[in-house]
């Protein structure tokens, strides 16, 4: 698994694709942030916070995990290299897993550099220092949970063909659809306790849950099964297709 996540990792990095990725991903959320005027501009929001990078993230990893790992196996199968991989001694586990941490790291890896907003706005604020912590970091590890999720869906609709743009899009529709989709079809569900069980079923309600700043055992456990659910059934759609 290792060797497999090294290599990608290598790939992301010895391309322009990883620093790509993560100079856009930096680029939107310092303009939207600090220079275009909005709701999200911190400097015309006259409080010191971040809500707006947590409420604008979710929306740019859609196009973010599923641009990193569309390639994952979809490239693979279309060059040709696939059939050199299964040859090596790993079991597909393995190799899914290799490309699904080095997919996560990357994100991670672009979600770093926001920290400085968070002391940015602590410094901006009066008295020094009076910003919500608790909340920043628990919308942050919430961000960390949702981009692992979004890696899993990208990493199993990579599987699923060889063109690329057909994963990418796939992956953004199955995101879209788990993040916020499930909020839509609580406008049709009269009952309130089944409006609950059908919010809770999508991304969005733990990713809210967490953003408060209180981790509840149930939101981590929501992120881990989701993300092993698309892991496992990559894991069995590349077997079926040996």
């Amino acid at each position: 698994m290792l060797s497999v996540l090294k290599k990608e990792l290598r790939s992301f990095f010895s391309s322009a694709t990883g620093y790509i990725v993560i100079g856009i991903f930096l680029l939107l959320t310092g303009l939207f942030l600090w220079v275009i005027p909005g709701e999200f501009n911190i400097l015309e929001a006259g409080y010191a916070n971040t809500d707006g990078l947590f409420y604008l993230a979710p929306w740019l990893f859609l196009m973010l995990c599923p641009a990193i790992t569309m390639r994952f196996f979809a490239e693979e199968k279309q060059t040709g290299t696939w059939e050199l991989i299964i040859t090596k001694p790993l079991t597909t586990r393995q190799i899914v897993l290799g490309k699904y941490f080095a997919g996560t790291i990357l994100v991670v890896l672009a979600l770093i550099p926001t920290l400085i907003y968070f002391y940015t706005v602590s410094y901006l604020a009066e008295p020094i220092g009076n910003v919500d912590a608790g909340q920043f970091w628990g919308s942050f590890i919430g961000l960390i949970f949702l981009a692992a999720v979004y890696t899993a869906i990208g990493t199993f609709t990579s599987s699923l063909t060889k063109n690329q743009i057909i994963a990418f899009i796939f992956a953004l529709v199955l995101c879209f659809f788990f993040y916020y989709g499930f909020d839509l079809l609580t406008g049709f569900v009269s009952s309130g306790t089944k409006m609950q069980f059908v919010e809770n079923l999508g991304i969005y309600a733990h990713y809210k849950s967490i953003s408060r700043g209180v981790i509840d055992s149930s939101d981590v456990i929501y992120f881990l099964v989701l993300s092993t659910l698309f892991l496992e059934l990559t894991v069995l759609k590349l077997k079926r297709s040996l």
